[in-house]
């Protein structure tokens, strides 16, 4: 048969009808299966059998048309049929209108679908966008300014008191305090920026033994006032009064209230009202002791006085709690990490869960001292999913929660954790800290830009930090020119943790100018600065790096030789700490000491290993393959970088493409390629 034969028989059998039918009735029971599986919570699995028998049905269905056709007599091989009596031609049209009424219904359907699925999004988008507020810092109207921590407290507590509820959304009280000392607020403008459709505001009176809350809750879309009262109570009575508000705005905002939810607001935390006083004043010192000049002189500070408020109210169990924050992270960071100190971070969660079992900030009290205290991210996950049942509205549990999903690897995790953080936390810039570094050991640059413009939008004076990190972004994708432009732009004399002349310090470095680097550490006093790892190392470390790009190997070996002194004594104290003893190899390399650099490059990562630890145990590799590289296996040294290339937190393509440190491999082509497959795309 001819090809123009061929066509025309095609069309006078309706093959081609026959297809475009086939097509319409497909996406038909497609549509309609996709509106009716769900419903009767069929398996996914079914859906795919469905979509696998059609896609095979449609050749069939060709070789079926082609071969037979439709008579008065019935259905007959086309072969057999007189062409003079065919009516295949009706048929034809037959099929058409059905195609067309068909794909009408299918329309019908996916219009039904799109739109029932639009308005059940805008319906949850609304429904979440009502339930929403922000508690802003009630203004202290007492003749005593000394009260204002006193309404504060009123404040934060019945801002406690609304986190406990699942159906509400409550920003946490970083972002609202921020709002203390503004001069005028405009309502409309705050709840824009924290994502809300209500804010509470107040003011507080305390004179001699009474109190007096004037609380009234502004709808922020109209400016209008959703209700207002004032309360007029002995000072005793002050907690009752603080869980009357939380639970007429709840019921004002019309959100589901369960029995334990209303149990715990109840909960009265203590009788002693001198205990509570001096226990806001601990909490403060705790929620900002990164903003100060010693943490740790702040932190024992908040032990003081928390021990105080302890000593008058024993069964004071969200004192126990604080407590026990503040202990863990005198030890985590480094500023008192002895055993003494995590087993009295220990008691105190221990004590706040025997006193309060169900209290959200024992569990999330315990959580840390799991976490920080013992790296044991499996109970820590425990005590944290039981403290998101209990305070719903807590960012540092879905924040804590990020860090842990880091350190196991579950990036996507972490980044979806710390997210639902800076949303109930949205202007809190240590949570936009802590989303920006995911970012950044993910190398997605452009979406760590995106946090920093958050960060320095939502906290002005957060500028210089946000620029600095801006700064070491640049010189991680080998930027040089645009980070020292960045570093040049910060405030005279803004160097925390000696971050900044670190930074200086690398960049002049990769630039190859050692000179440079010497002076800028000359200009520093600081004995320790912030190093790669995020750990303070000692200044002979950079002293060595320095001579050590300058050829000056005397000077080299005294400065290596001075900084193994000081971190041999680092880990005397924490001698299992992987990190630290990776260094101590790494010195080691520096000082020619081949075996004992091995030794303990691997013993680091024994410690540490990635699959136990994704964030350190990437840090402690790195170190190690450094090490091999300075010792002169490069081989081993490049087996660790390929594997680092494809790993977040490895090294960065400016540090591989730059830094000295690499010389000795620099001319490997193997190294060449792991360096470019880095490059910022």
């Amino acid at each position: 048969m001819d090809p123009k034969t061929f066509f025309g028989e095609l069309k006078r059998r309706n093959v081609y009808r026959v297809a475009v039918a086939y097509a319409v009735v497909a996406w038909l029971l497609i549509q309609a299966a996709s509106i009716l599986f769900p419903t009767f919570e069929a398996p996914m699995w079914m859906m795919k059998v469905l979509v696998a028998l059609i896609a095979l049905g449609f050749p069939i269905a060709l070789i079926l048309s082609w071969a037979f056709e439709i008579t008065p007599e019935g259905i007959v091989r086309a072969e057999d049929v007189d062409l003079s009596k065919s009516i295949a031609r009706k048929t034809g049209r037959k099929i058409t209108a059905g195609v067309v009424v068909i794909a009408m219904i299918a329309l019908g359907l996916m219009v039904f679908r799109f739109v029932g699925k639009n308005t059940a999004l805008e319906q949850r988008a609304t429904s979440i966008l009502l339930k929403s507020i922000a508690v802003l810092p009630f203004e202290n109207l007492s003749a005593n300014q000394e009260n204002a921590f006193f309404a504060d407290g009123v404040q934060n507590e019945i801002l406690t008191d609304l986190a406990k509820i699942a159906d509400l959304k409550v920003i946490s009280r970083t972002s609202v305090m921020q709002y203390k000392n503004a001069t005028a607020r405009n309502v409309r403008e705050i709840a824009q920026q924290l994502g809300v459709a209500y804010v509470l505001e107040g003011t507080v009176q305390r004179a001699a033994n009474r109190v007096r809350v004037t609380a009234q809750l502004i709808d922020a879309r109209t400016d209008a006032h959703r209700w207002a009262q004032q309360y007029d109570r002995p000072i005793d009575d002050v907690f009752a009064m603080q869980s009357e508000i939380a639970k007429t705005i709840a019921d004002q905002l019309q959100v589901r209230l369960s029995p334990n939810e209303k149990a715990a607001i109840d909960v009265r935390p203590t009788r002693d009202l001198e205990a509570f006083d001096i226990y806001l004043q601990a909490k403060e010192l705790i929620n900002t002791f990164h903003d100060t000049p010693d943490w740790k002189e702040t932190l024992l500070k908040a032990v003081r006085l928390l021990d105080e408020a302890i000593s008058r109210d024993g069964n004071f169990a969200l004192a126990y709690c604080w407590a026990a924050q503040a202990h863990t992270a005198l030890y985590w960071f480094g500023l008192d990490h002895t055993p003494a100190r995590l087993a009295q971070a220990k008691a105190n969660a221990q004590k706040a869960l025997v006193l309060a079992p169900d209290l959200g900030e024992a569990h999330l009290a315990q959580a840390l001292v799991y976490y920080h205290g013992n790296r044991d991210y499996v109970r820590a996950r425990e005590e944290l999913a039981i403290a998101r049942r209990t305070i719903p509205n807590n960012a540092e549990v879905y924040s804590i929660t990020s860090w842990i999903d880091g350190r196991q690897g579950q990036w996507e995790e972490a980044v979806k954790n710390q997210e639902k953080a800076a949303e109930l936390d949205p202007r809190n810039s240590k949570i936009l800290n802590a989303l920006a570094v995911l970012y950044d050991v993910l190398r997605r640059y452009d979406q760590e830009e995106v946090v920093f413009d958050r960060a320095i939008a939502a906290n002005p004076s957060s500028t210089a930090y946000f620029q600095m990190m801006r700064a070491e972004i640049e010189l991680e994708k080998g930027n040089i020119k645009t980070a020292r432009s960045g570093l040049d732009s910060l405030p005279a004399g803004y160097d925390p943790d000696g971050a900044v002349t670190s930074t200086r310090i690398n960049l002049a470095l990769y630039a190859r100018d050692p000179a440079a680097a010497a002076k800028i550490l000359a200009a520093s006093k600081l004995e320790e600065l912030v190093g790669g790892t995020g750990s303070l190392l000692p200044r002979n470390w950079f002293e060595a790096l320095i001579a050590r790009a300058q050829g000056d190997a005397q000077k080299t070996r005294e400065a290596f030789s001075a900084a193994r002194l000081k971190m041999e004594a680092k880990l005397h104290d924490q001698p299992d700490d992987g990190v630290l003893l990776a260094m101590l190899g790494l010195i080691d390399a520096g000082l020619s000491r081949k075996q004992e650099a091995l030794a303990e490059g691997l013993r680091a990562v024994e410690l540490r290993p990635i699959s136990n630890d994704a964030v350190d145990g990437a840090a402690v590799i790195a170190n190690l393959a450094m090490i091999y590289t300075w010792v002169g296996d490069i081989d081993s040294a490049i087996e660790r970088l390929a594997f680092l290339a494809k790993t977040p937190g490895g090294p960065d393509y400016g540090q591989l493409k730059f830094d000295p440190v690499w010389d000795a491999v620099r001319g490997d082509v193997r190294f060449t390629k792991i360096v470019a497959s880095l490059a910022p795309k």
